[in-house]
């Protein structure tokens, strides 16, 4: 956990090995905690040769191309870092499309002036969902990636999301029990759902919404792709309505009700779960299917207002847009509230702050403010977490 120490390893290991890519974990996290901080970084060293080398391209492309501006990424917290910061804290980028998006929901509301929503984002493989709340977007300091069971967590500010494996290639299947199930296994993009011709041949959430007809078969993506609609019904017939015994309507219409019910819990998880009544919310939706199941999820729920924005399959980008630099900085520091003066607390502020501002004079971008959040995360005598 000492960082000093760390970096004098760091620069002995890339003295030996100039072309591996090196991480140390007081780069990520100065939190304590050691499995998480571990597993953090193992995360980063995992994806971090190939993310690193992308960036790295990127940025040599547009040196060629003449490019004077900065070359900026979206975090996991929705803020904007350098390239150069981002090809070795590559993990701090772990759900940043998911975040622009709820960055931009947050614009949004400041648009129309609403305090709180929940952004709810679908595409092709998984529904996610955030929460704006008294303006502000929910932030959590560490997460669990690839499910409860199997997760790898990773100790890192991020954009507090919940996520469930539903999505547009969520392929429908029937358990065990006999009883229909919608996702996590999904088709993907190749080849797809059964209606776009690629050969696949399961029923997915795009069929039932294709047979439904709540998609036109020659009027998706404006015209250019068109859907095979035998494919699709055979399909959900094949898979589902024959060994259900059900009409091919009724079971695509059941694989969309489950699929509803499945994209609720995200929303829950990351409001009702959390003290807050999701039914008192709005609820703005986008993404690629966002909008086609948004009225059924807040149907489900209880919500009332539901607000679609334009270009609701490019509105991550529409919040890249909105994102701003941002660096969060965080110290672990274990003593009683009771013990602690305010002088002693404001020492601690007050040298993140100086290695803030540190860091944005080394990035050379001059904002027109910078405004300080602070915050602090605290825990009952005795209690663990």
């Amino acid at each position: 956990r000492n960082p000093a120490h760390e970096s004098r390893v760091k620069a002995i290991v890339q003295a030996r090995l100039p072309h591996a890519f090196v991480t140390a974990s007081h780069e990520l996290s100065q939190e304590y905690r050691e499995f998480e901080r571990c597993s953090t970084v193992a995360a980063n060293a995992f994806i971090g040769p190939r993310v690193s080398q992308y960036i790295a391209s990127i940025d040599a492309h547009l040196n060629r191309a003449g490019f004077t501006g900065h070359f900026l990424l979206v975090q996991s917290t929705g803020g904007l870092y350098e390239s150069k910061q981002a090809q070795v804290q590559c993990v701090r980028m772990l759900e940043s499309g998911p975040a622009a998006g709820i960055v931009g929901a947050q614009a949004l509301c400041r648009a129309l002036s609403l305090p709180d929503a929940v952004a709810f984002d679908m595409g092709g493989t998984t529904a996610k969902a955030g929460v704006i709340y008294r303006g502000e977007i929910l932030t959590a300091s560490t997460a669990l990636i690839g499910g409860y069971d199997h997760a790898l967590p990773i100790q890192i500010p991020m954009v507090d999301v919940f996520e469930v494996g539903t999505g547009g290639g969520s392929i429908a299947t029937i358990g065990p029990t006999g009883a229909l199930h919608v996702g996590p296994h999904s088709a993907g993009a190749d080849p797809g759902p059964a209606c776009y011709g690629r050969g696949g041949k399961l029923p997915t959430v795009t069929d039932a919404n294709l047979v439904l007809g709540r998609l036109g078969a020659d009027r998706f993506l404006g015209g250019e792709m068109k859907l095979d609609m035998r494919a699709a019904e055979q399909a959900i017939r094949e898979h589902i309505a024959k060994p259900l015994g059900m009409s091919l309507m009724q079971a695509a219409d059941g694989i969309l009700r489950i699929a509803a019910t499945t994209m609720s819990y995200a929303v829950k998880g990351v409001s009702t779960d959390r003290g807050m009544d999701a039914a008192a919310f709005p609820l703005i939706a986008y993404g690629g299917a966002g909008p086609l199941h948004a009225s059924a999820i807040a149907r489900e729920i209880g919500m009332n207002t539901l607000i679609i924005p334009h270009a609701p399959g490019h509105f991550c980008a529409f919040g890249m847009l909105h994102s701003d630099l941002r660096y969060d900085l965080v110290r672990t520091w274990f003593t009683r509230l009771i013990d602690v003066s305010f002088a002693d607390l404001k020492k601690v502020f007050d040298d993140l702050i100086v290695e803030g501002k540190q860091s944005f004079a080394r990035s050379q971008i001059k904002p027109a403010q910078t405004p300080i959040a602070y915050a602090a995360e605290m825990r009952y005598v005795g209690r663990e977490r």
